[in-house]
C-alpha cells in the first residue's frame, strides 16, 4: 500500500482522506517510510520533523472524526522550502548564518497551506540565500536529480522539485526570481507555476511592492498545481501587490477544447542566447501536439529587447535591499556568487534604476501587443538539460561560454522580466533520459489559461508519468 500512496495524486489523497479510505497517519507513515529509503541518495528534504507530521496526522483523523467540514488539503503532508519561513522549525535558507534560526512566524504561504489541512514533514533544500538555479550550500550539501544522481536537480527549488520527483510528497511551495520554480521542474520532470506578481501575496517582505520576485506551487501535475494555488491565490492587506481574485477561482476543472487558440511557438525563443541541442530534439514535437489539439500554431516571439537589462538591474537592486547589511557584517560566510551580486546591487545609481523602469514598461507593452494576436507562448524553459551536479553551472552552452552563474538561465528570465505567467510542464526526455520542460506563457493574469494550456499538453502527451528509477 505504501508503494502506491507516495506517488498519488494530492488531489486522490485528499479524496481518500475525506472519505475515509485512507487515516492522515497512513498517509504520512508512507512518506516518511519513503522519505527513510530514498531521501539518503537524493538530498532533497533537508530538515524532517516526523514526530510533528505523525501528530498532525492524527490531529487530522480526529478532525474528520468529529464531522467537521475537512480543508481542502487535509492529512496531505508536504515539505515547505527552507527561504520559507516556518514556525518552530529550522529555517536556514543554505546559509551558515541562519544555521540555528528557529522563526515565531510562519510567512504567508505556509499560513495559507497550513490552514488548508497540510501535516509538515520538514523542509526542503536551497542553494545559499537561493542564489543560483542549482541546489547546493555548505550546510546541507546538494540536492541530487533522480532522473540521474549525478545531475543537478535545479534550483532554488530543487529540494522542493527533487522530493515531487521521488514521492516524497504530493504538493510543494517554492519561489521564482529567475526561474526558481520553473528551472527545477524542467529538470526533474514535475509540474511549476510561475504566477503573476500578486496572485499568491508575499508577507513578510521588505520591498513589497517588487514585481520580479513570486512564490507559487509545485507538483507533479497539472491539476495539482492548480488545486494548491486555489489554496495560495488570493487577496491579503499585507500585500499591496496582492490580486483580488479568490483562490477558489483556479479549484476549477482544467479541461478546455483549445481549437482556435492561438499558439506561438519559439523553440529559441528570441534568438539572442543558445540551446543544447538536446533541448531543441526533445521539445521538436511540440508544435504538433498542439496542433492535434486544434491551435492554431506560428513561430513567432515577443520583442524582448531590454529584457536581460531590465532583470539583471533589478535582481541586483534586490539582492543588496536583502543582503546588504548581511554582507557588511558576515562578508566571509557568504559564497562569492552572492557577494558579487549584492555589491552589483551596490553600484547602482539612480539613473540605472530608472532606466531600468523604463525599459521595464516597455518591455510590458511589447508583450501585451503580442498577445493580442496570440492566446500563449510556448518555449523551452531552460536552456541546457540537467548538468554535472559537481559544477557551480554549466560553462558553455553550444559552445557559447557562460561567464556567470545567471547567464544559462537567460530562457527563464526573460520570462520573468516580462512579468507574465508561465508553466514549467514535461515536455520530453533526452536520449538518455534526462527530462525537459516546456514552458507554456500566457497573457498578464492569465494564470488559468496557462494552466488550461498546460493541462492539455500533458494530458495528450503523458511525460510527467514517467517516474525515475529510484
Amino acid at each position: 500500500m505504501a508503494e502506491e500512496i507516495h506517488f498519488l495524486s494530492a488531489r486522490e489523497l485528499a479524496r481518500r482522506v475525506r472519505d475515509r479510505e485512507l487515516s492522515a497517519r497512513e498517509v504520512t507513515e508512507a512518506h516518511l517510510a519513503r522519505i527513510e529509503a530514498v531521501n539518503p541518495r537524493v538530498n532533497a528534504i533537508v530538515t524532517l520533523t516526523a514526530d510533528r507530521a505523525l501528530r498532525e496526522a492524527d490531529e487530522a483523523d480526529a478532525l474528520l472524526a468529529s464531522g467537521t467540514e475537512p480543508p481542502p488539503l487535509l492529512g496531505l503532508p508536504v515539505a515547505h522550502k527552507d527561504t520559507h519561513e516556518t514556525a518552530g522549525v529550522l529555517t536556514t535558507s543554505g546559509s551558515p548564518l541562519l544555521a540555528d534560526n528557529v522563526p515565531e512566524l510562519d510567512e504567508l504561504v505556509i499560513e495559507r497551506m497550513r490552514a488548508a489541512g497540510t501535516v509538515m514533514l520538514g523542509k526542503t533544500n536551497v542553494p545559499e540565500f537561493a542564489a543560483g538555479s542549482h541546489t547546493f550550500n555548505p550546510l546541507f550539501g546538494t540536492t541530487r536529480n533522480p532522473y540521474d544522481l549525478a545531475r543537478s536537480a535545479g534550483g532554488s527549488s530543487g529540494g522542493a522539485a527533487a522530493a515531487l520527483a521521488a514521492g516524497l510528497h504530493p504538493l510543494a511551495d517554492g519561489s521564482d526570481m529567475g526561474g526558481s520554480l520553473r528551472n527545477p521542474a524542467s529538470f526533474c520532470n514535475v509540474v511549476g507555476l510561475r504566477p503573476s506578481p500578486g496572485r499568491v501575496p508575499s508577507w513578510p517582505d521588505a520591498g513589497a511592492w517588487a514585481t520580479m520576485g513570486v512564490q507559487g506551487p509545485m507538483a507533479r501535475d497539472v491539476a495539482d498545481v492548480a488545486l494548491l494555488l486555489s489554496v495560495l491565490a488570493g487577496p491579503d492587506p499585507r500585500s499591496p501587490i496582492a490580486l483580488e481574485t479568490p483562490g477558489s477561482a483556479f479549484a476549477v476543472p482544467l479541461e478546455r477544447d483549445l481549437t482556435g487558440l492561438r499558439v506561438a511557438w519559439a523553440p529559441r525563443l528570441d534568438g539572442s542566447m543558445p540551446f543544447a541541442p538536446e533541448v531543441i530534439s526533445a521539445l521538436e514535437g511540440t508544435a504538433k501536439v498542439f496542433t492535434e489539439l486544434g491551435c492554431v500554431v506560428e513561430e513567432a516571439c515577443p520583442d524582448l529587447s531590454g529584457a536581460d537589462e531590465v532583470f539583471r538591474v533589478l535582481r541586483a537592486w534586490k539582492f543588496e535591499l536583502a543582503l546588504g547589511t548581511v554582507m557588511d557584517r558576515h562578508r566571509d560566510q557568504l559564497k562569492p556568487s552572492v557577494v558579487a551580486n549584492i555589491e552589483e546591487g551596490r553600484r547602482l545609481t539612480g539613473p540605472e534604476v530608472g532606466r531600468a523602469e523604463v525599459l521595464h514598461t516597455r518591455l510590458h507593452h511589447n508583450v501585451r501587443r503580442f498577445f493580442e494576436s496570440y492566446d500563449v507562448l510556448l518555449a523551452p524553459v531552460s536552456q541546457v538539460p540537467p548538468f554535472d551536479a559537481d559544477l557551480e553551472y554549466p560553462t558553455e552552452i553550444a559552445g557559447e561560454p557562460m561567464t556567470s552563474y545567471v547567464d544559462w538561465m537567460r530562457s527563464a528570465y526573460l520570462i520573468s522580466a516580462t512579468g507574465c505567467p508561465a508553466l514549467s510542464v514535461p515536455g520530453g526526455f533526452t536520449d538518455d533520459g534526462l527530462p525537459i520542460g516546456l514552458q507554456v506563457i500566457g497573457p498578464h493574469r492569465a494564470d488559468l489559461l496557462v494552466l488550461q494550456a498546460g493541462h492539455a499538453f500533458e494530458q495528450a502527451t503523458h511525460h510527467g508519468e514517467r517516474r525515475p528509477p529510484l
